[in-house]
């Protein structure tokens, strides 16, 4: 039985993150190992100088192992996991991070009118956020299976629950430059859910627990009339600081959660309360 002294406690399990070398996932890395879990970083860029860039002193941590892997390529995938169960064992928990949107200074035609989104760009969000997820799962979350135990963690976002609010970048249509928040992001995160769902279903008697965590914004230096658009349609008034979102994915990963999946947690400052 757990106690309440060890019911969050992550120490010694196996972790993937999936675009670890990003805000949040360097984020959710940092936070698992500090808890005493044993992080694999799964990224498509993990040179030394990158690596030392992001995690500085931390990648002497004994805990922390990166590997270079392509989320949209099976063997690829498959290599990662066998450098991960080589160097620790069969992982405990997959956390499904990478994924791609449109920033803002991307090319005009990816963030212009709907009628002429890019074919190339919503294959591209696709093949990340959602074949990405698909193929981590089977190959990874298949090892998980076998063992008879894990956890798989999608990472979504409100505009996977609601439509973004083109209203936000009004401001940027106004002084010349047509912004609309893409398509192509919104579909790829909603398509997790039911991922998440099919998933808990599906493996529900081998006991891996899967589930989605859906997260607003987080302030990244974005432009202030941004920003000010953004924050006065949220609840708590300001976007979520990149370390907030870290205690969902410790409870996710931990005993606190054993009977928890197929849910959809959502920290978003109340965007979707409105």
């Amino acid at each position: 039985m757990t106690t309440e002294t060890n019911l969050f406690d992550v120490r010694d399990r196996i972790v993937i993150v999936t675009g670890g070398l990003g805000q949040l996932g360097r984020q959710f890395t940092l936070a698992l190992c500090a808890a005493g879990a044993r992080v694999a970083v799964f990224d498509l860029w993990t040179d030394l100088e990158r690596v030392n860039a992001r995690y500085g002193e931390h990648t002497r941590n004994p805990n922390l192992l990166f590997v270079q892997a392509d989320v949209t390529n099976r063997d690829s995938i498959a290599s990662g996991l066998a450098q991960v169960e080589s160097h620790w064992g069969v992982p405990f928990a997959l956390i499904n991070n990478a994924g791609l949107d449109s920033p803002p200074n991307a090319p005009a035609a990816e963030n212009g009118p709907f009628e002429n989104y890019p074919e190339t760009s919503w294959e591209q969000i696709m093949d990340v956020n959602v074949k990405g997820v698909f193929l981590c799962s089977q190959i990874i979350g298949g090892a998980m299976a076998a063992a008879g135990r894990g956890r798989i963690i999608n990472i979504s976002s409100i505009y996977g629950l609601v439509s973004p609010d083109q209203r936000l970048y009004e401001y940027r249509r106004k002084s010349g430059s047509p912004f609309f928040k893409p398509v192509a992001y919104s579909v790829s995160k909603s398509a997790l859910l039911n991922l998440t769902r099919y998933l808990a279903t599906y493996w529900a008697k081998r006991n891996v627990l899967v589930n989605t965590v859906t997260f607003a914004g987080v302030f990244n230096n974005q432009d202030k009339e941004f920003l000010e658009n953004y924050c006065a349609k949220m609840p708590l008034n300001r976007m979520a600081r990149e370390d907030e979102y870290n205690g969902a994915i410790i409870f996710l990963v931990s005993d606190a959660a054993s009977y928890m999946t197929g849910a959809n947690l959502v920290l978003d400052g109340g965007w979707t309360a409105w």
